[in-house]
């Protein structure tokens, strides 16, 4: 049996409630009959009713049951944000699927895939509330991830959010307190960030009076109090313009807007004065109903009669007409001098400008067919781009985020004209990294307007900036004390290390050049040795400190002399290895390895110097590529070199096929960690296999043991992979050993 839109198989509403679900349901119809048709009407009942039948009664924190809450959010998205059919139903049903009472693929069926895919994503907001009223800071990822995918899920939970905190008196103290304070550092900025001014400035003042009730009585108790003289000098002012609208026949509506609370204590903050200092607690808005083609011409016209009655401010003139902003916020503002002495901000625009700041992205869709502004979806590719960066931490991130939504943009030229959108606070680096990262990895400076200027100045609206570039500038660390824009900020870190990684290349290859004059070679133990001698935290650090002259060569090779002095005095001490157990024991023979051209590089390219790099140590068989070194030299790597997925995605224009040549005969060093019981014996074991009876030649052997395991590197020449299988097949077979596995000299 049904009585209108409520039926027998649903929670139990007392007679309060079921008025309050009429008014909002006969709200709800009102507030969207010019974008819904009889179907779509029919699907919103059909949500409706799927939102009373629930299998058991869900309450709010608030007391309320949920199917109100959904019906008054429904009602924010339809009459103060502007959206259709899809939306309305995704805020009345999300709640509905979230506790299992409607299943999505029946909802699929219903409404269509698109609402599934919207309610998908606002039930993945709301499990971020089901432990909490507000939610905590590392979940903030999650929740600006699954708003980047669809901006009607931004939308929608802004309204849910609009209503928690119109509703808010109904929750208990401690809930009213964090639910403020996430609205006001999280969804006011969202809301400002879409356009939706009507809704952060409600949100701004919720929050206000939840957060510092005592400042928020004190300003709304003034504002009562001064208002009957407030509105006599808003008529005073209104009327002569009037007079002159109406008789350049232009239709128009002219009102005074006191502005709010919020705003108002800003401007006692920021200002340092009292209440009664502030000049501008109210704005005058004039809203034209022009012709698309006459808008701008109208509100200029309007501009003009403005400043004939009163005195303008010229550097309070703000042009958002010719560029709007990238919200899409379309209007003229200009400050004048009005009776008694008084400054009066002025506000003009037309009424498809107006419904954009009122609703704005949605607006955006009804006068563009649907189509998204550049400018936003910028904001949400921004978005994920800095969602997909795993190096900042939660903390920052939100800090971060919250300070772009705020921030204000200023509009700057190329030389030929071209514009260009930069966060308030820009600079000329920043704008050098926005025109392309390689003329900001260049930047020395720019002539602004035709002036010399330095990376550091701060750009402002209409500058024509002009890049200074040089071949010799490089970025440098000081640079990320001059950006303001994430991109740049990205673009320096990511040139700082690949000069890094330059200057450790530099210093590898001016080590190794100066130890081969001095007879010594340099390999991957060696390097492990210095790097914990010279207490480097990784190879790189340490080359990058030969190359900057922190790490004198000659103190390199004192420490090696030292070393093989230390050696010498061992092996004095130690004749009978073979009787020892594995403890410390070290033992060095002569390089061996044939000079045969066995690789093929690129083509076959001729007179090309090329080396087998020391990180992977690559043998024949294994699958190699080519790098190209700052010398101009080749260094080979193993395709599953550790290093090579940074130098394949950072320097992949240097990189050059390789392969072996077949029928090679050269030797090839690689190494072994072998691990195991420290029994008498090991080491002769161990070396007699790879060299008596495998007849392979043994570069060093290193065996450390600890109570009773040890853990060797043992460095051997092999012709190829075949040989080095077969080699760590014997070893392991060797009675005591645990495992063997080939290495890379990072390792």
């Amino acid at each position: 049996m049904r009585k209108g839109i409520f039926m027998e198989n649903q929670v139990v509403l007392d007679s309060s409630e079921r008025n309050e679900i009429i008014v909002n349901y006969r709200n709800l119809l009102r507030a969207s009959k010019n974008v819904l048709s009889d179907e779509d009407v029919a699907h919103v009942r059909t949500a409706v009713e799927m939102a009373l039948s629930r299998k058991k009664e869900i309450r709010r924190p608030s007391g309320k049951i949920s199917a109100i809450h959904a019906l008054q959010v429904a009602n924010i998205v339809a009459s103060e944000i502007g959206l259709g059919r899809t939306s309305i139903i995704c805020a009345l049903l999300y709640d509905v699927v979230q506790h299992q009472d409607v299943e999505k693929n029946e909802m699929a069926q219903l409404f269509g895939t698109s609402v599934e895919g919207i309610v998908t994503g606002l039930m993945k907001v709301k499990e971020l509330y089901s432990k909490d009223t507000s939610i905590e800071t590392e979940n903030f990822r999650k929740l600006l991830l699954t708003f980047a995918q669809d901006v009607r899920v931004i939308l929608i939970i802004l309204a849910d959010r609009l209503q928690t905190l119109r509703s808010l008196n109904l929750y208990q103290p401690g809930d009213q307190q964090k639910i403020a304070a996430e609205v006001g550092y999280l969804y006011a900025p969202l809301a400002h960030r879409l356009g939706l001014y009507a809704i952060k400035s409600e949100m701004e003042d919720g929050v206000m009076k939840y957060t510092n009730r005592t400042m928020y009585n004190s300003i709304a108790k003034k504002l009562n109090e001064t208002k009957k003289a407030r509105d006599k000098f808003i008529n005073d002012f209104i009327a002569p313009i009037k007079k002159e609208l109406e008789a350049a026949e232009l239709k128009f509506d002219i009102k005074g807007r006191t502005k709010t609370i919020h705003s108002i204590y800003n401007k006692m903050i920021n200002q340092n004065t009292p209440f009664e200092k502030v000049y501008d607690l109210f704005a005058i808005r004039v809203i034209l109903d022009s012709k698309p083609k006459d808008e701008k011409a109208d509100c200029w016209k309007v501009y003009s009669i403005v400043t004939d009655k009163y005195q303008p401010n010229p550097s309070r003139l703000r042009d958002w007409l010719s560029i709007p902003k990238s919200n899409g916020y379309e209007s003229l503002h200009t400050t004048v001098l009005g009776p008694e002495k008084k400054w009066v901000e002025v506000q003009i625009r037309t009424q498809r400008m107006n419904e954009v700041a009122e609703k704005g992205l949605a607006a955006h869709w009804k006068y563009k067919g649907g189509e998204g502004e550049k400018g936003m979806d910028d904001w949400l590719a921004n978005i994920r781009e800095v969602l997909e960066n795993p190096e900042r931490n939660a903390v920052d991130f939100i800090d971060d985020f919250k300070l772009n939504l705020y921030d204000q943009e200023v509009f700057v030229f190329t030389p030929i004209g071209d514009l260009r959108r930069l966060p308030k606070g820009a600079t000329v680096l920043d704008f050098a990294f926005d025109i392309h990262s390689g003329v900001g990895k260049r930047c020395v400076g720019a002539k602004v307007n035709g002036k010399h200027a330095s990376i550091k100045q701060v750009l402002k609206n209409g500058d024509q900036i002009e890049v200074v570039t040089s071949k010799t500038q490089e970025p440098r660390i000081e640079w990320l004390n001059v950006v303001a824009t994430s991109r740049a900020r990205s673009k320096v870190k990511q040139a700082l290390k690949e000069i890094h990684y330059k200057e450790a290349e530099f210093g590898r290859e001016t080590l190794s050049r100066r130890l081969k004059n001095w007879k010594i070679e340099l390999n991957d133990q060696l390097i492990h040795q210095l790097v914990k001698h010279y207490k480097s935290k990784t190879i790189n650090d340490f080359f990058r400190e030969i190359a900057l002259g922190n790490i004198a060569v000659t103190s390199v090779k004192d420490f090696v002399n030292s070393q093989k002095d230390e050696e010498n005095e061992k092996e004095k001490q130690d004749q009978a290895t073979h009787q020892k157990s594995a403890t410390n024991f070290v033992a060095n023979v002569d390089d061996q390895s044939d000079s045969d051209d066995v690789l093929m590089i690129d083509h076959n390219l001729k007179n090309v110097d090329y080396v087998l790099s020391k990180c992977c140590n690559p043998i024949f068989g294994d699958e190699i590529f080519g790098f190209v070194s700052v010398s101009g030299g080749i260094k080979i790597h193993r395709q599953n070199c550790p290093n090579a997925p940074e130098m394949k995605s950072k320097f992949g224009y240097r990189i050059v096929n390789a392969k072996w040549t077949s029928g090679a005969t050269a030797s090839f060093q690689a190494t072994l960690k072998i691990t195991g019981a420290d029994d008498i014996g090991i080491v002769s074991n161990i070396s007699q296999l790879i060299t008596k009876e495998l007849k392979i030649k043994m570069r060093s052997i290193s065996i450390d043991s600890d109570e009773g395991s040890f853990e060797g590197r043992v460095t051997v020449f092999v012709n190829d992979t075949d040989m080095l299988g077969r080699l760590i097949k014997k070893v392991k077979n060797v009675k005591g050993v645990y495992s063997v596995s080939r290495i890379d000299s990072t390792e």
